[in-house]
Order: structure tokens, then C-alpha cells, then sequence
């Protein structure tokens, strides 16, 4: 029987944490190195966009975990208490904190890759105007800009097509202008 099969009849085919039941998918529970019953969970792809913070954490959505924190599934206690702690700002989520036991050895895992300690909010690359920018986009220049190191000026009113953005600085993408790859500041560019 395959693993989504297995994570399927375990939860009578719903989401382990919000109990959704549309685009299930097969999670590994960080740091794993294989995928097995005892380190999976089967979730909704809602869940999944927030657990990898492709999405901002919403904490209506994860109000049902006062409920399914007290799955028997040591997989399931896990992210239900990471999940907890990124929303310990919320009253309801920091009482289920206080109320909710783990094993020694699953607490050790819960806490193995420091996502605990961070709050909800997850940064995104937005332009000038606060819309959120994605690789591929096309944007355009809301102000002339000197291109350090280099005779280029990039003019009011230039479009920049397929940008791409930057890993670890959500205020900067590139792109290219006049076939040169340059670093533009979010703030002085918007959505195509």
C-alpha cells in the first residue's frame, strides 16, 4: 500500500491538521531524510503554503488545531505544536501551548528546526504599492535610477520583463534593461 494510501486511511481522508479535504498531499515532517508513515502527515495544500511560508500564516484557519493537537500520531503533535508557536501571539493558539503535552522525544523533534521561534508574518517581495511580486513578473520604473558602477540609466516609465527575485531581500529583484542584469529596489518599481 503507497504512503498517501496508508496517511489516507489513517485520517479518514482529510487534512491531519485542518481537516480540509480537497488537494491532499503527503508532508515529511522536517529534518527527515525518508519518507515513512511514523514522519509523514497527510494535509491540504492551504496548510502547506503556510508551513512553507509560500502564503501569510492565517490564524482563523488554524483555530481547528485545538482540536487535532491531541492526534495520537507523534507526527501530527509535531507540527501542530510548530504551528502553535508561530501563532503564539494569538490567545487561543499560546493556551493550547500551555495545554498541550509531548513526549520528551517528540518535543525534541518539534523543536529540531528552530521555525518555533519565528513569528506568523512571512516577508514577500511587494512592489511600490504593496502587490506582490513573483519570478517571471513584469514591472515597471516609477523613477529614473543611476546604475552604479556603470554609465547605464535606467528612465522613468522603463519596463523590466521576467525579473526575478531576490532569495534573501525581499526589497530587491533583477532584471534586465538595455541587456544589462541589474538589482532594482522594490520601492521604485510596480507591477506591470
Amino acid at each position: 500500500m503507497s504512503l498517501e494510501k496508508q496517511l489516507a486511511e489513517r485520517s479518514g481522508s482529510l487534512c491531519e491538521l485542518c481537516n480540509g479535504t480537497e488537494n491532499l498531499s503527503v508532508y515529511a515532517v522536517p529534518p527527515t531524510d525518508q519518507q515513512s508513515v511514523d514522519n509523514s502527515v497527510l494535509i491540504c495544500q492551504t496548510c502547506l503554503d503556510q508551513i512553507e511560508k509560500r502564503e501569510q500564516l492565517e490564524a482563523a484557519h488554524w483555530r481547528v488545531l485545538s482540536d487535532t493537537m491531541w492526534s495520537t500520531y507523534p507526527a501530527v503533535q509535531v507540527m501542530a505544536w510548530r504551528m502553535l508557536s508561530r501563532l503564539r501571539h494569538e490567545g487561543w493558539a499560546a493556551d493550547n501551548l500551555d495545554i498541550l503535552y509531548l513526549e520528551d522525544e517528540v518535543l525534541d523533534w518539534a523543536k529540531k528546526t528552530g521555525d518555533h521561534e519565528q513569528d506568523g508574518t512571512v516577508q514577500f517581495h511587494e512592489d511600490s504599492n504593496g502587490t506582490r511580486l513573483y519570478d517571471g513578473d513584469t514591472v515597471v520604473l516609477i523613477k529614473t535610477l543611476d546604475v552604479k558602477g556603470s554609465t547605464l540609466s535606467a528612465k522613468l516609465g522603463t519596463v523590466v520583463k521576467n525579473i526575478r527575485l531576490v532569495a534573501d531581500n525581499t526589497e530587491q529583484i533583477e532584471g534586465k534593461v538595455e541587456g544589462q542584469t541589474i538589482v532594482i529596489l522594490t520601492k521604485y518599481l510596480r507591477k506591470g
